[in-house]
Order: C-alpha cells, then structure tokens, then sequence
C-alpha cells in the first residue's frame, strides 16, 4: 500500500488559520504557530462577547423602559409587577422599543399597570 502523506491536507489547514488572523498585528497574522494561538483567543473572547452582548441589550432595555416609567410617574420595579399583574406579557425589549417610539402606548401600558395594583 502506497504512504500517504498530509502535505495537502497540512497546507490547507494552515491556511485556513492564516486566512482567519488576516489584519492581526505583526507575526500573529504571518506565522502559524502564533496565528493559531491568536486564532484560538479570538475565538474565546468572540465566544464570551455574544453572551455580552445579550446581557447589554437586556441593560439597555431596562434603562430606556425605567426612564419612560419615570416619565409615567412610577419606577421600573413598580412598572413590571404592574403589568403582570394586569396580565400583560410583553418582553423587555418590546417595551423599549415603545418607550422610544410611542410614548401613548406606553403610557396606556404605564396607566393599566398602575389599575392592576
């Protein structure tokens, strides 16, 4: 049986490392050792900025709903156990998008809340 070797195959993985840590700085976008140790950092910390990035949204959304909530005369807390009490579910991010958009809505929202404790 003929010996394989893994010339192409060695090539192509190291290019597809090389490919990923193109624009980094100095050797770790040129040499594959540092590339691919670079490449596997890159990847953690992308891993943990997608986590991130939900929790700031969420942030987000919890300032802009508390800052119209204030608006309407009572606090986020208050606000949120209002509304489901008054059995409406609408998701925080909803609720901010109103708060931004259409501050009649969300002062209706804000009114029923206030009826439901």
């Amino acid at each position: 049986m003929a010996r394989v070797k893994g010339a192409m195959m060695a090539r192509k993985r190291r290019n597809k490392v090389l490919k990923a840590a193109k624009g980094y700085w100095g050797a770790k976008s040129k040499h594959f050792k540092m590339a691919k140790q670079q490449v596997m950092k890159s990847g953690n910390y992308a891993f943990a900025g997608r986590k991130m990035k939900k929790r700031d949204f969420r942030s987000l959304w919890i300032t802009r709903i508390s800052a119209q909530a204030k608006v309407n005369g009572m606090n986020y807390s208050t606000l949120m156990h209002g509304l489901k009490k008054a059995g409406i579910t609408l998701n925080r991010k909803m609720l901010a998008e109103l708060a931004v958009s259409d501050k009649a809505a969300f002062a209706a929202l804000a009114e029923q809340a206030k009826a439901a404790l």
